[in-house]
């Protein structure tokens, strides 16, 4: 899982969560969470350069780090097995 957040003064301003997979040599991003587009979201990506938008409303930026950091930890075996069914597609 790769994450980056950003603060000022303290105060969360971004946060991005990415779930990434070793598959054939290479680390390829499967899901990422984040506020580009101004507003919180999941992108879950596929091996022919489509993705999947969600928008996922949350109280605060700081519930949605949670909620994102949970959910690749829970998820990611599930989100990998996804992502390899549509890779032998």
């Amino acid at each position: 899982m790769r994450v980056h957040l950003q603060t000022d003064g303290g105060i969360l301003k971004d946060v991005t969560y990415q779930y990434e997979a070793f598959i054939d040599e290479q680390w390829i991003a499967i899901v990422r969470y984040d506020c580009a587009h101004g507003f919180f979201h999941r992108d879950v990506l596929f091996p022919n350069g489509d993705k999947e938008k969600q928008s996922i409303e949350m109280d605060s930026l700081k519930s949605a780090s949670k909620y994102a950091e949970q959910d690749l930890k829970d998820r990611w075996e599930w989100y990998r097995e996804r992502y390899m069914k549509k890779n032998k597609k």
